[in-house]
């Protein structure tokens, strides 16, 4: 219900501006809205995944570029940014440690794409590293500037390659559909370990090739019942839980003393 109310929101944004009066001589430019089919999404901790939907409309499309099928859409679900430090292990005397460490400063922790065609049917990969779009193109900022190119880009490749495999980097082909000349959807993974937080979600318009515009709404990801309740108490009362938690360690292993002792 709340998918349809979305999408029957953005059909309505998409008629009105296609009504509205325009002036005789302009050249009208083609722009892209987007809703979300809810504003926030609520995790417990037997959740297992998730797809979320994005309804969006072209407004002023051309009817023959959109039978040709030359517009593109590209949407983006990005997690919270956050510092991400990463390590690399060597053997050492028949033991793995940590010997070598990079931070990276404001990474998505979660990043997810829904394309209409394959990344490199849509445009060339300049327009992509202009517009930072796309898991290879996101810049990782390292907060040593003074480390070695070749250091920082094994690193950063380290880093993507983990986020992949943890689902967290995601892109799914075909995940944008045109339901009609104006309206498309979109379907993006909300992953198992998806972090909690405001993720932003973008629209980019290309037109053969082109970009034109993009559109932006925010989605609130947060936990709920128990989780939640665990959640906030940690932030907002961060000492007083320390001191919970320590006292609910000690008294655990005494009682754990007394129940298990030998007489």
């Amino acid at each position: 219900m709340a998918g349809l109310r979305a999408f029957l929101a953005v059909a309505s944004l998409s008629l009105l501006a296609a009504s509205s009066p325009g002036k005789a001589q302009t050249p009208v430019t083609e722009n892209i809205q987007i809703g979300l089919s809810t504003d926030h999404v609520s995790i417990t901790a037997g959740f297992s995944g998730a797809d979320l939907t994005i309804f969006g409309s072209l407004e002023n499309a051309d009817p023959l570029v959109a039978r040709q099928g030359r517009y593109d859409i590209i949407v983006v679900l990005e997690g919270p940014a956050r510092p991400v430090v990463v390590r690399r292990k060597d053997r050492v005397l028949g033991i793995w440690i940590n010997l070598e460490s990079e931070t990276f400063e404001n990474v998505p922790v979660s990043y997810s794409v829904a394309t209409t065609r394959p990344l490199q049917d849509v445009t060339d990969p300049n327009s992509y590293k202009q517009l930072s779009l796309g898991a290879a193109n996101i810049y990782m900022q390292p907060a040593d500037d003074g480390d070695s190119p070749a250091t920082i880009q094994e690193f950063t490749a380290a880093l993507r390659e983990r986020k992949t495999a943890t689902g967290l980097y995601s892109e799914n082909v075909g995940g944008v559909q045109f339901l009609s000349q104006n309206l498309f959807r979109a379907t993006v993974r909300l992953a198992p370990n998806v972090p909690v937080g405001t993720h932003k979600a973008r629209a980019f318009l290309f037109k053969s090739g082109l970009f034109i515009k993009e559109s932006s709404a925010q989605l609130e990801i947060r936990k709920s019942g128990f989780e939640q309740s665990i959640f906030r108490v940690a932030h907002d009362y961060s000492f007083l839980y320390g001191v919970f938690a320590v006292s609910l360690a000690m008294l655990t292993g005494w009682l754990g003393r007394l129940v298990f002792r030998k007489d």
